[in-house]
């Protein structure tokens, strides 16, 4: 094994192997541009001409900066764990480490229009309004066609708005730092799954300069899966007659829902969607965005309400000051125990995911049962 691992070990460790999940950390990284992405597949791949699609040149000369930056590259997860929080974590913090919350927006826009209680709309433009980043990398909607994702740049309160909201197809976020970083953006938070937000631990904790030190916020959004974009045609379409166009808003809470532009409202059974995982998740064992310095999702009894999870220094503070600034209300996360505990039951489902014979990650921390 390689003392100086490179693309070629990121290829058929990672990439071919099932662990890649297609957050596209490894492409932003790579200093030499012969890393790209395909949207269609949510995979990395080599260019062929400078060294094939197995192997690179630059890592021939020794540039591992991509195997530096991938999340789930050998002994990830203990490397993020240590960066974040100084040590490994205790069988009982299965969903990670962090305190755990109710939070939602005051602000009557940001619940209207973000998911879940508004807290992750109203905790980035409390940010972008102070100075604290310049820049949000997130998940947006393509201009041409309904409900598909593109990542996005957002900078002001009205790209807040227009990207908030769940999809629950892919979104690489971490590809739209390169446009964030030409237009100048030297502080930038990225909202994402767990696969998206373990990616700027791990950069950090490998020490991959300036696209570690720019990635300075995390918000992790709570995850089981992403699904392909054939879900609309084959399933939504195909079995319930709805055409992509003609949806408003949806959700996921134990079944799929569907809020629709002549104001109807379907529910699709979550068995009839498990045929359109997407493969990058099957092996993902990160429910709960466990490296983020805050993760947050609408799961437990109220739904106008945002299960909270802060886990590092950084969200602390961010926590507090928006806290004390009047732009979000808290509750004690034991008013909804229920919460809690599905939380922990679908990071154990999550991560019994990673197979055995990885290297590394999950399965090197016993787990309760489901």
């Amino acid at each position: 094994m390689s003392d100086k691992p490179q693309w070629a070990e990121l290829f058929t460790e990672v990439v071919t192997s099932g662990l890649c999940t297609g957050c596209a950390a490894c492409v932003i990284a790579c200093p030499k541009d012969v890393l790209e992405y395909d949207r269609r597949g949510t995979v990395p791949f080599h260019i062929a001409d400078d060294g094939g699609l197995d192997n690179c040149t630059h890592g021939e000369r020794g540039c591992t900066l991509c195997t530096r930056a991938c999340p789930r590259f050998r002994n990830w997860e203990s490397e993020a764990d240590h960066l974040r929080h100084g040590r490994d974590r205790e069988i009982t913090e299965v969903a990670g480490i962090g305190d755990v919350y109710l939070t939602r927006a005051t602000s009557a826009d940001e619940l209207a229009t973000g998911q879940d209680g508004g807290f992750v709309s109203a905790i980035l433009n409390f940010l972008l309004e102070r100075g604290d980043i310049d820049a949000a990398l997130v998940g947006g909607l393509d201009e041409v066609e309904p409900w598909r994702t593109a990542p996005a740049v957002i900078r002001t309160r009205d790209e807040v708005e227009a990207t908030a909201g769940s999809r629950y197809t892919y979104s690489p976020n971490l590809l739209a730092y390169p446009a964030a970083a030409e237009s100048g953006a030297e502080k930038m938070a990225v909202v994402g799954m767990g696969c998206m937000v373990s990616a700027p631990a791990v950069m950090a904790a490998r020490k991959t300069g300036k696209t570690a030190r720019r990635l300075g916020l995390t918000i992790g959004l709570l995850c089981s899966k992403t699904f392909d974009e054939e879900i609309f045609d084959g399933l939504f379409l195909a079995a319930y007659g709805i055409r992509r166009e003609e949806i408003v808003k949806m959700n996921i809470k134990g079944v799929f829902q569907l809020w629709l532009a002549d104001g109807r409202y379907v529910e699709v059974p979550l068995k009839e969607a498990h045929a359109f995982t997407r493969s990058g998740c099957k092996n993902c064992p990160d429910f709960a965005a466990e490296h983020a310095d805050i993760s947050a999702g609408g799961i437990g009894a109220f739904s106008d309400w945002t299960l909270t999870i802060v886990r590092t220094e950084l969200g602390r503070t961010i926590f507090n000051d928006a806290l004390a600034a009047g732009v979000i209300e808290v509750r004690p996360g034991s008013d909804d125990p229920g919460a809690i505990a599905l939380m922990n039951k679908l990071s154990t489902v999550s991560r019994k995911r990673w197979p055995e014979w990885a290297q590394g990650g999950p399965r090197r921390i016993p787990v309760t049962s489901a």
